[in-house]
């Protein structure tokens, strides 16, 4: 059944333009949001040339092999792919129903999906980005560490999460389009 519905839907080449575009995004989301502050000093820098700047920005994404532990990148790339999967298989959904679905296991899984995969992105050093950013609000980033594995629980949740819904969605997809008599 998966195959079947991964074949449908990313023989169309936007479906697969889809969920690399939404890859790349997770993945630069992650790669960059910790590194804003540099970021900036050299987009700003008037002692650097165009070119300079775009191969520095380029160079970053070889942070996924540097600043990540094997565990984070792994984590890391994965919630990116199958976020990109998930969305493109959404996209797929609904232009295909067009119409409110009735039961929303499939639509709320995507949603918990996207969510834990939003607060899992993170690396060895900072640990997940978002959370541990939402927690300090509250002075409790210190919560993380007593966690078995310090803030990673999130990025295999997101993992499993998005798997998840990636089978939910595919089983959507999969219904005929009319009730059964």
């Amino acid at each position: 059944m998966l195959l079947s519905v991964f074949r449908k839907v990313f023989r169309q080449v936007r479906y697969i333009q889809i969920a690399a575009l939404v890859t790349f995004l997770v993945m630069s989301v992650a790669i960059l949001l910790p590194n804003t502050k540099i970021l900036l000093q050299v987009v700003q820098s008037p002692a650097l040339g165009f070119g300079q700047k775009v191969e520095f920005l380029i160079g970053m994404y070889g942070l996924l092999g540097t600043n990540f532990s094997l565990f984070s990148a792994v984590t890391t790339v994965a919630t990116a792919v199958l976020f990109g999967i998930n969305i493109a298989l959404l996209i797929f959904y609904v232009r295909r129903r067009q119409s409110v679905n009735k039961n929303k296991t499939g639509n709320s899984a995507s949603v918990a999906g996207v969510v834990a995969g939003v607060f899992g992105v993170g690396c060895a050093a900072c640990g997940s980005v978002l959370i541990a950013s939402f927690l300090a609000l509250f002075g409790a980033g210190g919560l993380l560490l007593i966690l078995p594995l310090h803030g990673a629980e999130f990025g295999i949740l997101s993992v499993c999460l998005l798997l998840f819904s990636v089978h939910e969605v595919t089983k959507r997809i999969n219904d005929p389009l009319i009730c059964p008599t």
